[in-house]
């Protein structure tokens, strides 16, 4: 397979071409790319087409996948070279970075980015710059507002203390709560005190909720970038939205790797790129 490196230069390369849907970079095999509502193999260019129309889109990730976010610089750059771009939220930045995000899009006017972009930016180190700084560098000089879409840390600490109440008949429903407390728990590699996941939940789903009004408030047309877990249409942000009676104006596209299942329940389309080698998180909390 191609590395990262070479395919995001291709992406960068490319930005002075006139305006077309551009090369994936990630090559998509016959079967790849699935319309769920229909069951419709696409292309990438037919990809494109259907969520051009669309005010807004989220599209779920898998963090530390770095063919997703090739794709996702690459899907950003195709939807902009046929109509304007409204807004791009990202889950990876926080309410308190947005003045610092601001700032240095002030600064830029058309020169070059400062060496020291994640440093200004105050990037959180659980967020690996090598995988999301292309992504970062080519928003920041767009005309178009980057945006926080996720919680401050002082926030998170509210919710995990005291949990608000969440209203809306779907995002409440034990179906949903079930399902998110079983995630938590298998992300924790099962260590998590048992009395600690309805914190958890709460802080999950009130993520969710921000992402939610952030995304509504944007300027459309907007692309938001988070989790999978956020972006599915059955447990996450489009949820909230529904609760809010606008699900009609979202699509939800997952980015999944092959061997893996996306339901229709969960989102619109699906990508499905090539598998990676397994990494075991839990390895080391359980020597």
């Amino acid at each position: 397979m191609r590395s990262l490196a070479l395919l995001l230069v291709m992406l960068l390369a490319a930005c002075s071409s006139s305006p077309q849907v551009l090369p994936p970079p990630v090559v998509a095999h016959p079967g790849s790319i699935i319309d769920l509502r229909s069951g419709q193999v696409l292309s990438p260019a037919e990809l494109v087409e259907r969520l051009s129309g669309v005010p807004r889109v989220i599209v779920g990730e898998q963090h530390d996948n770095a063919d997703h976010h090739a794709l996702q610089l690459w899907l950003l750059r195709s939807l902009s070279a046929g109509r304007p771009q409204g807004s791009l939220l990202l889950e990876m930045l926080n309410p308190d970075q947005q003045p610092r995000v601001d700032a240095v899009k002030r600064t830029l006017d058309g020169r070059r980015l400062p060496d020291d972009l994640p440093g200004l930016l105050a990037w959180q180190s659980g967020w690996d710059w090598s995988l999301y700084g292309p992504l970062l560098s080519y928003a920041l000089i767009q005309p178009y507002p980057l945006l926080a879409a996720n919680l401050d840390r002082q926030e998170v600490r509210g919710i995990y203390a005291r949990p608000p109440v969440l209203r809306g008949d779907r995002v409440s429903a034990s179906a949903v709560t079930e399902a998110l407390s079983a995630q938590i728990r298998e992300s924790h590699c099962g260590s998590l005190p048992e009395r600690q996941v309805p914190a958890m939940l709460a802080v999950q789903q009130q993520r969710d909720r921000r992402m939610a009004e952030r995304l509504l408030a944007a300027p459309p047309p907007a692309l938001l970038f988070a989790g999978a877990f956020h972006g599915r249409k059955d447990l996450g942000v489009p949820l909230h939205i529904a609760d809010q009676g606008q699900s009609q104006d979202v699509a939800v596209l997952i980015l999944a790797e092959q061997g893996s299942e996306v339901l229709a329940s969960a989102a619109d389309f699906v990508w499905y790129t090539p598998s990676q080698p397994y990494k075991d998180y839990c390895a080391q909390l359980r020597r």
